[in-house]
C-alpha cells in the first residue's frame, strides 16, 4: 500500500474528470454528440437486426446505447466510455451489424479486445445480435490452432474479433485480408494499453484501408487511451458517460474489517454458505495466491473453481463453461480476466483482495447485477487497505458501509 496516492491524487474522482474534460474539450478535434434515443425503434436499425436485439433480450437501451449506437451507424469515428456491464458491446456490435454489406462475405469489420475470454464474449454477443441477418463471425485468439483460424479465415467471415497478437499475425499471414475492412473498433482501450498492446495495434492499424471507420470504447480514458485517438482518428466525436453516471447502480456495496491478512480465509468460509446459494466471483490480486486460495477451500470441503492468466486457454475455457451453466457457483479469479466474465446470474462479488487500481474495481464489481439486476459487493479489509478503501470511494463518489450479518437477505 505504501506510496498510494494520498488526497488530491490522480485518484481523486473530480480531479480525474476535469483533466479529462480539459483532454477532451481544449482541442477542436473532438466533438460532442449528445442526440438520445429512447428506444431500439427509433434508431433506424434493419428489422432484423432489430429481431435480434430483442431475442437477446434487450428491451429498453442503456445510456451508452442510447447515445452510442447512432453515431457509430452513420459511420462517424466514436469514441464512447462507459463502465462494464453498461451494454457497450451491443453498442458496437450494432453499430457494425447495421453497416455490414451481408451479400460480400469478406472481412468488413474488425474488433480488437484485450483478453481472449472478452474477445469470445464479443463474438458470442456479435453472433446473437447478428442471427437473423445471417452474420459470419471468427474469434482469432491466442492459445487456438493457427491452422484452423487460416481455414475459417479463407472460407469467408464479415467480422473478425480477436486479441492484438493472433490477428496481426493473421495478417501478416496474409490469411486475414484488410483490403474490405471498413470498420476497425478497440474494446477495453485502456486495458490494452496498460497490457502493452499499443505496438500491436499500431502495427495493425498501418495496414488497414486509409478510410476506416474507428471506434474506441473504454470504461476509463486515461491520457494515453485519448493519446492513441489522435494518432488515426478523423473528427471523432465522443460519447462520454459522465462519472456521476458512472455509478455502480443497483450494486449493494459493504466492506468487512478483517484487521490481519490471515484472518481473511476464516471470514470466507463462514461466508461460503452465503456464497453457494448464488453464483459468487472472488477476486484476488496474484495467480499464486488463486492456487493458494483454491487448495485451502477445498481442503475446507468447499467446492470452487479457478482459472487464471497461467492456465491453458481450454483449462480456462472449461472452467468458465462449467460457471456459466451453474454446475460450479463459485468462481476464484484475478483482475487479468475480470472483463472477460459476463455471467448474468452472478450476483455476489467478494474482494478477498482490495485492487491495486481504483478503476479496476469498477471492472470486477459491475460482474454483478448486470443489465439492472441486483448485486452485492463485499469488500475485505485489512488495516493496510484503509486508505485504499477511501480512494476508492472518492473516485467513485460512493459510500461503501459495514457487511450487516443478514447478508443472505441482500441476496
Amino acid at each position: 500500500m505504501a506510496g498510494l496516492a494520498p488526497e488530491g491524487s490522480q485518484y481523486d474522482g473530480q480531479q480525474y474528470d476535469s483533466k479529462m474534460n480539459e483532454l477532451l474539450d481544449g482541442q477542436d478535434f473532438f466533438t460532442s454528440y449528445d442526440e438520445v434515443y429512447d428506444t431500439f425503434d427509433s434508431m433506424g436499425l434493419q428489422e432484423n437486426l432489430l429481431r435480434g436485439i430483442y431475442a437477446y433480450g434487450f428491451e429498453k437501451p442503456s445510456a451508452i446505447q442510447q447515445r452510442g449506437i447512432v453515431p457509430f451507424c452513420k459511420g462517424l469515428d466514436v469514441i464512447q466510455q462507459a463502465q462494464s456491464g453498461t451494454g457497450k458491446t451491443a453498442t458496437f456490435c450494432s453499430g457494425i451489424l447495421q453497416q455490414l454489406d451481408y451479400g460480400l462475405v469478406e472481412c468488413q469489420a474488425l474488433v480488437l479486445a484485450p483478453t481472449r475470454e472478452l474477445a469470445q464474449q464479443i463474438e458470442k454477443v456479435m453472433r446473437a445480435l447478428g442471427d437473423y441477418l445471417g452474420v459470419k463471425v471468427h474469434a482469432c485468439v491466442g492459445g487456438t490452432s493457427v491452422r484452423e483460424d487460416q481455414r475459417i479465415l479463407s472460407s469467408g467471415v464479415h467480422v473478425v474479433v480477436g486479441t492484438p497478437g493472433r490477428v496481426f499475425d493473421m495478417l501478416r499471414r496474409h490469411s486475414l485480408r484488410p483490403d474490405y475492412i471498413r470498420m476497425f473498433v478497440l474494446d477495453e482501450a485502456d486495458e490494452m494499453l496498460s497490457r502493452g498492446f499499443k505496438d500491436q495495434i499500431y502495427d495493425i492499424f498501418q495496414l488497414l484501408p486509409s478510410k476506416v471507420q474507428v471506434g474506441v470504447f473504454s470504461a476509463t480514458m486515461p491520457p494515453e487511451a485519448l493519446d492513441i485517438t489522435r494518432k488515426f482518428m478523423n473528427k471523432p466525436v465522443k460519447i462520454l458517460v459522465k462519472r456521476d453516471e458512472l455509478t455502480l447502480e443497483g450494486i449493494k456495496q459493504f466492506y468487512v474489517n478483517i484487521g490481519k491478512e490471515e484472518w481473511k480465509l476464516e471470514t470466507l468460509c463462514d461466508l461460503y454458505e452465503t456464497l453457494a446459494i448464488t453464483q459468487s466471483v472472488i477476486f484476488v490480486n496474484t495467480r499464486r495466491k488463486v492456487d493458494w486460495l483454491t487448495d485451502k477451500m477445498r481442503s475446507s470441503d468447499h467446492t470452487v473453481s479457478a482459472t487464471h492468466g497461467d492456465m491453458d486457454q481450454n483449462t480456462r475455457d472449461i472452467i468458465m463453461r462449467e460457471f456459466r451453466s451453474g454446475s460450479s457457483r463459485v468462481l476464484i479469479t484475478t483482475d487479468l480476466l475480470a472483463r472477460g466474465i459476463d455471467v448474468q446470474q452472478v450476483s455476489l462479488v467478494i474482494n478477498y483482495d482490495l485492487p491495486t487500481q481504483p478503476e479496476n474495481y469498477l471492472h470486477r464489481i459491475g460482474r454483478s447485477g448486470r443489465f439492472g439486476r441486483k448485486g452485492v459487493s463485499i469488500n475485505f479489509i485489512t488495516n493496510e487497505d484503509e486508505r485504499m478503501l477511501a480512494d476508492i470511494q472518492r473516485f467513485y463518489n460512493v459510500v461503501i458501509e459495514e457487511l450487516p450479518s443478514n447478508v443472505a437477505d441482500l441476496l
